[in-house]
Formats: C-alpha cells, sequence, structure tokens
C-alpha cells in the first residue's frame, strides 16, 4: 500500500463513520502512524442522508474528504480500499488494493442493512445507508413524478404516488415526514398537474408505535406531527414480501401497489471474516466488546461504535446504534491507546448519554433528555443546532445553514434535480 515503515507503532483504522473520525482527530500529534482505510474517500453524515433523497441538502453538504481530516497529522495516510479478511496471527489485513500489517487494529466499519433474511424485500426494495443510495432515492422519487404526470393507466399512477416506508425509527419518521412535506409545499409549484391529495405516504411499524426508542410522550407527539402532515401509520404491521410492486402485510386486507418502497426498518453490524468466532455475536453481528472496546480474545484489537457490542447493567444489549456511543468510544480508545504505550492501566469507557431526538417536519421534531422531554418549534430549533454542530468542516456547516434557512423563508427545496436516473439505468447503489 506504499506506507513507509517507521519507528512508530501503527494504528489501522478499519471504516471512517463516527467512531473513527472521532479517534483519528484525538490521535493527532501522538506517537503513531495512524492508517486509516474505507472504500469511500469521503466521511458521511448518515443522520442528514434522508435530506439528500428528498432534495433538501447536495451530497457535498453531508460528505467531507477523509484527506482532509487526516491534513493535520503528518504520520497519519489514507487508502481508498475494501478490507476483505483479517489475518489476526500475522497481524495482516487483506484488502483489494493489497496487504496491510498492524501493531493495533480498530475496526470501526458501522452498521449495514438488515433484511432479517427477507430476500424479496432485499432484492427489490430500495434502502439508504450511502450518499450514492440517498441520490438514487431523489432520482426515483423525482422520476416517479415525471412518470404520473405523463401516463394514462390509473393504477399505475396510483402506484407511481404511493410512498410506502417501512420501520418508524427516526430515519423512517424523518423521511415521511420530508416526503410530507415535499408533498405539500413543493408538488403544487412544480407539478400543477398532480393532485397533492392523490400522493399517499404509508408508514408501517412492526412495534406498537413510532420511534420505539423514544418515550411514550416524545413518540405520541411524533405520530401526532406526522399524522397533521397526512402521513398514514400501520402499527403492529410486519412487510410479508415485496414482489411486483406490490408490498405484502402480515394483514392479508393491507396490502399497496407502489413503486417506491423504502425499507429502513433495521440494521446490522459490519463485520469482517478473519477474528476468533466467539469475538461475533452472530445474532447482532456485533464485536463482543469489553469496557475498554478490546474485542474478546484480542489485547491489541478493538472495536468502536455500531460494530461494538459492549453491555453493562444500563444496557443489556449494547449502546445504541447511534453517533453519539461512536464518538465518545472513538475519543475515549485514542487515551486508552497513548496509555498502553506508557505502560499504564486502561480506563474502563463509560457512556453519557446526551439524549435521543428526531424531526419531523418544519417547526416539528421530538427531543428526549435525561429529565425532559419536549416537542414542537423549541425542539426543532434544538436538533437543528445539534446536526449543525457536529457536521465536519466549517463549509458544510455553512451550506447546510444557508440551505435550511432557504427553505424555511421559501418552503422550497432547491436540490430537485435527477443526476442520475435510477430507473433508466437500473442502478442498484453498493453497501
Amino acid at each position: 500500500m506504499n506506507v513507509p515503515i517507521i519507528d512508530l507503532p501503527r494504528v489501522v483504522i478499519i471504516g471512517c463513520g463516527f467512531g473513527g473520525v472521532s479517534l483519528v482527530r484525538k490521535l493527532e500529534k501522538k506517537p503513531f502512524q495512524v492508517v486509516m482505510l474505507d472504500k469511500r474517500n469521503y466521511h458521511t453524515f448518515q443522520p442528514l442522508l434522508y435530506q439528500v433523497s428528498t432534495s433538501g441538502l447536495e451530497p457535498d453538504s453531508i460528505a467531507y474528504p477523509i484527506r482532509k481530516i487526516l491534513k493535520r497529522n503528518r504520520d497519519a495516510y489514507f487508502r481508498m480500499a475494501d478490507v476483505q479478511h483479517i489475518d489476526d496471527k500475522r497481524q495482516v489485513i487483506k484488502t483489494n488494493i493489497g496487504e496491510i500489517t498492524y501493531d493495533y487494529l480498530v475496526i470501526a466499519t458501522g452498521s449495514k442493512t438488515n433484511f432479517f433474511g427477507n430476500k424479496s424485500v432485499e432484492e427489490n426494495a430500495i434502502w439508504m445507508k450511502t450518499v450514492p443510495q440517498a441520490l438514487n432515492l431523489r432520482s426515483l422519487i423525482l422520476e416517479n413524478f415525471e412518470e404520473a404526470t405523463i401516463t394514462e393507466d390509473p393504477e399505475r399512477r396510483k402506484a407511481l404516488l404511493n410512498f410506502v416506508i417501512a420501520g418508524a425509527g427516526p430515519t423512517g419518521v424523518e423521511l415521511s415526514g420530508a416526503l410530507a412535506e415535499l408533498r405539500r409545499n413543493v408538488i403544487p409549484k412544480d407539478y400543477q398537474d398532480i393532485d397533492p391529495e392523490d400522493i399517499h405516504i404509508h408508514l408501517i411499524e412492526g412495534l406498537e408505535k413510532v420511534l420505539p426508542p423514544m418515550s411514550d410522550k416524545s413518540s405520541a407527539n411524533a405520530q401526532k406531527y406526522l399524522e397533521e402532515l397526512g402521513v398514514e401509520i400501520h402499527l403492529n404491521t410486519f412487510v410479508d414480501s415485496y414482489e411486483d410492486q406490490v408490498v405484502k402485510t402480515n394483514n392479508e386486507d393491507l396490502t399497496f401497489h407502489t413503486e417506491t418502497f423504502i425499507w429502513s426498518a433495521g440494521v446490522t453490524g459490519a463485520a469482517i471474516e478473519g477474528l476468533k468466532n466467539e469475538a461475533l455475536m452472530e445474532k447482532a453481528n456485533r464485536y463482543n466488546v469489553n469496557t475498554f472496546n478490546q474485542i474478546d480474545g484480542y489485547d491489541n484489537v478493538f472495536a468502536i461504535g455500531d460494530i461494538a457490542l459492549m453491555t453493562s447493567e444500563d444496557y443489556p444489549k449494547g449502546h445504541p446504534m447511534v453517533a453519539q456511543p461512536a464518538i465518545q468510544q472513538g475519543k475515549h480508545l485514542a487515551k486508552n491507546l497513548v496509555r498502553i504505550i506508557n505502560k499504564k492501566d486502561l480506563l474502563p469507557f463509560e457512556y453519557f448519554d446526551k439524549g435521543t431526538m428526531a424531526t419531523v417536519g418544519r417547526n416539528k421534531a421530538v427531543v428526549d433528555l435525561d429529565k425532559f422531554k419536549f416537542g414542537g418549534a423549541f425542539a426543532w430549533f434544538v436538533w437543528m443546532f445539534v446536526h449543525l454542530w457536529f457536521l465536519v468542516g466549517f463549509r458544510n456547516r455553512i451550506v447546510t445553514f444557508f440551505n435550511w434557512t432557504y427553505s424555511y423563508i421559501n418552503y422550497d427545496r432547491a436540490a430537485r434535480l435527477i443526476v442520475r436516473p435510477f430507473k433508466a439505468n437500473k442502478l442498484k447503489s453498493p453497501d
């Protein structure tokens, strides 16, 4: 990989998500050679992917070049590589561009979409974990509107204007709300030959409430906001299949004819082959780690973020698969790596829960803090501030703030571009 061998211990980080970025920044000016591997050359701010898919933002607002993140560390290197296997005995990582050795390995590969073994959904639905997938979804939505204006088949028109989203977690709720606002504010201006009342947005959830991880109060508020926007919510409903543009559920009387079926019902760890079998919790596809983020059976191999399963009395199923645990674990692991080379005892990780939030639409959001649960316009402004704060790069914050301000004033979404036709090219985004 053309990485020089120097007289410093080498830390190899696989994945440039929230955990990887947090760790590599804290290793600046520390006595390590850092090598970051990722199959893309940019970090993605995943909580705002849904805004790319619904024409609210362009992808360069939420993506940031990895090399710019590393530029302050002269002993840091980036290689765009797809990691295929870990040889733990030789301490070698095998990739599509070659091999590299490590002294310390950090796996921060995050998560991938979980289809729960449903092959018809995996093969036919569209999902949203990467920038290319978000662009595909944006193109599909806009292409369906274009086709709906010219089709003379009423059944086809109905399928084109039917949007079905599986999974009422934060992604599903935010995506549903964004589509509802697109219907309310953009369709009447851009598509005079489409009646907004003909556009239906269905949100399916297998549990008994939307936003299952959040408090009952926030869940009820989110459901109220969605219903005010005209989203049709179907609780205690599971998707059985999606074939021939028909979504079938566990309720025989509830089927949907749609050309836009979006799967946001779950994630699973993005593990890598090669480590000991006992290191991996197969059901969750996450690595078992101790309180120092060391993977079971290893002293020099660590996992952070979504891929790490650290159980405790407060979190018997591991920390939630969201940004904050990854960010905090990355910072903490940097301190422990320094302690290792200084031959000091490691410090256990303690997660500080800063709360959970989700936005539904204009002036509508919900926030759960330790002792406070609130919703509405104030929660919406809190949500905006937090997301702007954690965006990587000053330019991204400014551009995103400008876009949000423009959309708020003009009730508009400026990024309504079909730059890569999804249907015509029959593209499937990579994971």
